[in-house]
């Protein structure tokens, strides 16, 4: 039965020969479904270089793209987060933390490190969606409250990278405060007259949104990234009216005067040392 069989030398090719691309070499945009191999992601600065869409990316790959030569200081890597409501769910909040911590080797959903941008000095808190969905808890507060009192002391501009789920809801209260907490901090470094720039990038919801995401003296966001407070069938259950195409998104929020600019990523540093050259004048 030579019907199921391929019998032209070379085209055969047995299980055991057939190789696998290791993972991570190779993904799909999940905008255009075209395939993006790593290096050339690193070297587009993590936007698909077919559409223009913008990968989700971390804190190391945000400080590697921003910070001069990749060189920067961080600050504060001793604090993690505690389970002080002893809370659980279908797991154990205290568990949960550990298996993430294990899993991604981060403290908590945020890093904060000093560095220079374009030569210019420059405080940088960025969160990682990875840890728990970007959750806002206790720890990530407190790291944005010290970033600013170093901020305030060092008279260092502070940039506010935000991607976040929103609140963490297994710190309830405690996870809250947070936003009046940083909302006070940012009240003292504008006093102090430094400048704060909040980038917003997909997707930045919830109390996040609600608080310190929204307060920069410049407010800027990349392409097509979701902002937004509530979901949207919950925004629509509440005002009962039909919503605008592309309503949480970053194009429509600078169009109704939200954000100040939409900045590309691989435009982002060039930007970034503009800003800080022009406010330092």
């Amino acid at each position: 039965m030579a019907w199921f069989k391929r019998e032209s030398k070379g085209i055969t090719t047995s299980t055991e020969e057939k190789k696998e691309a290791p993972d991570g070499v190779w993904n799909k945009c999940p905008n255009c479904k075209r395939p993006l191999h790593y290096s050339e992601q690193v070297e587009n600065q993590y936007v698909c270089h077919y559409c223009g869409y913008h990968l989700r990316i971390g804190s190391k790959e945000y400080f590697s793209i921003i910070f001069d030569n990749n060189e920067f200081t961080e600050l504060f890597t001793d604090l993690r987060s505690a389970d002080p409501l002893q809370f659980e769910d279908t797991k154990k909040y205290s568990d949960r933390l550990k298996e993430t911590i294990n899993k991604t080797g981060l403290k908590d959903a945020i890093r904060a490190a000093h560095g220079t941008v374009d030569g210019q000095p420059l405080m940088i808190a960025c969160m990682d969606f990875n840890f728990i969905g970007g959750s806002m808890g206790s720890v990530v507060g407190e790291k944005i409250a010290r970033s600013i009192d170093y901020c305030i002391e060092h008279k260092v501009p502070f940039l506010m990278i935000s991607k976040s789920g929103g609140a963490r809801m297994m710190e309830a209260a405690f996870s809250l405060m947070q936003m009046a907490k940083t909302s006070a901090k940012l009240a003292l470094l504008g006093q102090a007259q430094v400048p704060y720039v909040s980038l917003l990038t997909d997707p930045t919801t919830g109390g996040v949104t609600a608080s310190y995401a929204m307060l920069g003296d410049i407010n800027i966001a990349e392409p097509g990234a979701l902002i937004g407070f509530a979901g949207p069938r919950v925004i629509k259950e509440t005002i009962k009216k039909d919503l605008p195409k592309g309503f949480q998104t970053a194009e429509f929020l600078q169009e109704h005067g939200f954000l100040d600019f939409i900045v590309d990523r691989r435009e982002m540093k060039e930007k970034l040392g503009s800003f800080l050259k022009m406010m330092a004048n």
